[in-house]
């Protein structure tokens, strides 16, 4: 699980998961097979489609040299109806 660095909380990824579709940040060196194989080892879920792109670094200064910081990969990855992944599906109380 070295490759998936954290689920992502935004007003589309929470609309997306009306659909079975859970949104997550991954390692940008890993590819759509591995990040498949994780998921369906990990959560014992099954993948039927993923989507994947590269987003840009943000650009930081720091006094007067303008720096960067490195780019990543986000994954939508839908799961076949009736699985869920347990995690995001808890209530917070």
């Amino acid at each position: 699980m070295d490759g998936i660095k954290y689920v992502v909380f935004t007003d589309k990824s929470i609309r997306l998961l009306g659909k079975n579709q859970y949104t997550s940040n991954v390692e940008s060196g890993s590819t759509r097979t591995e990040i498949k194989h994780w998921v369906e080892l990990f959560f014992g879920v099954k993948v039927i489609a993923m989507n994947s792109h590269r987003l840009p670094g943000k650009g930081r200064r720091m006094g007067p040299i303008m720096g960067h910081t490195m780019h990543y990969r986000r994954m939508i990855i839908t799961l076949q109806p009736g699985y869920s992944i347990p995690p995001l599906r808890k209530k917070r109380t």
